[in-house]
């Protein structure tokens, strides 16, 4: 058993490509040892701004002999037929054997590999997966051919085991690999060599380079959060930043800066974007205002001064910046101030939204109408909707979205509230984006909801009348985005509403489409699929959904989901899936019976015809729980008709065990499949339960 060390030393890979193309070393090399029968006991990758590394323990030191039988064509067979199974097995016919066998005599070839050395396999593996590996972008550079992120300098591939290492003979163009690495950039001292995994992070640290990505992270986080809390601050939570800030360093030093007096009036949100996305920098802020007061940012050295001059030259770099930003803020509120909004979104008249479905301002129209049918739905007032709806989308006309697009919304909330629109409103500008994703809070605001579901239900509406649906894994506009939001939105604030009649009143109104009913219902199976894949999500079987999904009243997203979790519940106990057996077999013998005698027996039950005393039994039993059922049904109450429903099951199962349903008395066995259909019936009321499974 030997352990191997690969390093691939370049100059700076991007932070965003590291933490994959570490996955697809490890993954590229494991597979190609274990293809070729070297396994292994562990393995873990590592990257840095400048190297990827791989350690793999407990490798084989040769890989196992084998020996294959392959059966080929009879002797008299075509020669074509022959030769082809030559060359599958890299034979000559003077190495085939031939046996008997029932059908007459048939060539067999016997292919013996012998074991190879690991060092063999691990070099020719290691080529393919440099000269092969899957970069997002790559680059040539000199005489050579080899394609790689950045220019590769040199490679590490060493096998170690008790006896010492080895250098595995690898070649990539002029590059041979050997033993040896650099550490910092900067601060690092000359090449050295290395024995091994753990010699190799050792004599890294010492160079200044930490070679673990979490490891750098962590010091990081601590770094900053034990700064800031120093002065009484705290640090926002960006996972996503620090990963990215971890990426750019190799012996990270966290220093933390002053924002100009000058710059603190300016949204949080507006210092926490800027600074992010140009300078790398985290926002450190007040925890009682939240108001950002300085910034945080990570050096890759460390100097004499103690950073005092990185500081300097990133303050100045920021207040610049944040002038640009500062500038883009008092121009837009005095535009927001002065009209009302109105100007921003006449504007937006000029921006297409999509070729087939017109400007930016025509469909800010389209919204304000659907919005005004949907404020009653859910219970808004429509002045406010229809307000929202208008100026929701104006930012999208200011210097500051134009700067910063992932601020659209927030700002609009921002601007309607300088222009003195109501709470409602400005809360509906930034809220009608959401829910973004499956973890997106959900607006619950009457108003906020309302232009939200406009929002979306346009979106959708609009890209099926012009016949633009996602296809496979494409899903160029979000759609099924769209479509999971509006579920969200419907669920979690209970709306209760016909999508299908929105929809196609919707289509209508707008003049989007002549077929609005049969596009419709299309768009409706499209929200039952990703209704499907939500309450999976949430623990419930596909069969249930199925089951509910069959029953006729199909619009009403928040009766399909109650309907959906009581079923799922009584599908916990005995009773429960005791009562799915005895409905499916009262099916089942009621289907046959009709498809048989073609006619429908649904003509009611009568007890004087009963013979024995189960049928009574269930006689008395469906005359005291249908009227609850009903009752519970009419209210809504799926969980207790599914309750009463359950209590069914004794009697069902007495009825079954105690009598023969087709009887040979034709009044009696009319009766029995009567009161079969009488129970399909009121089971079926909730769901169809010959989906569910098992």
């Amino acid at each position: 058993m030997a352990d191997l060390l690969i390093e691939l030393f370049s100059e700076e890979i991007p932070a965003r490509m590291q933490t994959r193309a570490a996955q697809d070393l490890k993954k590229m090399v494991t597979d190609g040892l274990v293809e070729n029968g070297i396994t292994y006991a562990g393995a873990a990758a590592f990257a840095t701004p400048r190297r990827l590394a791989l350690t793999i323990q407990g490798v084989l030191d040769h890989s196992p002999a084998t020996r294959e039988e392959r059966k080929g064509p009879r002797v008299d067979a075509p020669e074509k037929a022959i030769q082809g199974f030559l060359r599958g097995a890299g034979l000559t016919m003077d190495q085939l054997d031939i046996r008997d066998e029932k059908k007459g005599q048939v060539y067999f070839a016997v292919i013996e590999k012998p074991g190879r050395p690991a060092a063999d396999i691990v070099a020719e593996v290691l080529e393919n997966a440099i000269r092969n590996f899957p970069w997002p972008k790559s680059m040539r550079w000199g005489a050579g051919v080899l394609r790689w992120v950045r220019p590769l300098h040199s490679i590490i591939c060493l096998l170690t085991n008790d006896t010492g290492s080895t250098v595995v003979p690898v070649q990539i163009d002029d590059i041979a690999a050997g033993d040896t690495t650099r550490g910092h950039r900067f601060m690092g001292a000359d090449a050295f060599s290395v024995t091994g995994f753990d010699d190799y992070a050792t004599k890294l640290k010492r160079a200044h380079v930490i070679l673990d990505p979490q490891e750098r992270q962590d010091m990081i986080w601590q770094d900053a959060t034990n700064m800031a809390f120093a002065n009484g601050l705290e640090v926002v939570d960006d996972r996503g930043l620090l990963a990215e800030v971890a990426g750019l360093v190799e012996w990270p030093v966290v220093l933390m800066g002053k924002i100009a007096d000058e710059f603190l009036d300016l949204p949080a949100e507006v210092l926490q974007t800027s600074m992010k996305e140009h300078q790398k920098f985290f926002s450190v802020r007040e925890p009682k205002s939240g108001k950002i007061t300085r910034f945080i940012t990570v050096a890759n050295r460390e100097t004499a001064d103690n950073g005092a001059t990185i500081l300097a030259g990133n303050q100045k770099v920021l207040s610049a910046r944040l002038a640009d930003a500062k500038f883009f803020w008092e121009n837009d509120l005095r535009v927001a101030q002065g009209d009302g909004l109105t100007a921003w979104t006449d504007r937006l008249s000029n921006v297409t939204f999509h070729n087939k479905l017109g400007s930016q301002k025509t469909r800010i129209d389209r919204i304000v109408s659907l919005a005004a049918t949907l404020a009653s739905i859910v219970g808004a007032s429509a002045g406010d909707a229809t307000l929202a709806a208008q100026v929701a989308k104006a930012d999208l006309s200011s210097e500051m979205v134009y700067e910063f697009p992932e601020l659209q919304g927030l700002m609009g909330r921002y601007y309607a509230t300088a222009a003195g629109l109501p709470d409602a409103v400005a809360a509906a500008c930034q809220d009608h984006y959401s829910p973004l994703g499956p973890s997106d809070d959900v607006p619950s605001a009457p108003v906020s909801v309302t232009v939200a579901l406009a929002d979306k239900l346009d979106t959708l509406a609009g890209f099926w009348a012009i016949d633009e649906k996602p296809t496979g894994s494409k899903d160029p506009f979000a759609l099924r985005r769209a479509a999971l939001g509006v579920i969200r939105l419907i669920l979690e604030n209970n709306v209760r509403l016909s999508l299908s009649d929105v929809i196609a009143a919707h289509l209508a109104q707008s003049a989007l489409s002549e077929t609005g009913q049969d596009l419709a219902a299309d768009l409706l199976a499209f929200f039952h699929d990703r209704l499907k894949v939500f309450l999976r999500d949430q623990g419930i079987r596909y069969d249930v959904i199925e089951a509910c999904l069959s029953r006729g009243d199909q619009d009403d997203l928040v009766l399909i989901v109650e309907r959906a979790k009581a079923l799922a519940a009584v599908l916990e106990t005995d009773d429960g899936i005791n009562l799915v057996q005895g409905f499916k077999r009262a099916n089942n013998i009621l289907s046959q019976a009709e498809e048989k005698d073609g006619v429908e027996y649904s003509f009611g039950a009568d007890i004087k015809f009963a013979e024995e005393e189960v049928e009574r039994q269930l006689f008395a039993a469906l005359e005291t729980t249908t009227p609850k059922i009903k009752t519970a049904l009419q209210a809504q109450d799926f969980a207790a008709a599914m309750a009463d429903m359950a209590a069914l099951r004794g009697p069902i199962d007495a009825f079954f065990d105690g009598v023969q349903v087709n009887s040979d008395n034709a009044i009696v066995r009319r009766n029995r499949l009567n009161m079969l259909h009488s129970i399909r019936d009121l089971v079926g009321q909730v769901a169809d339960l010959n989906r569910i499974e098992g």
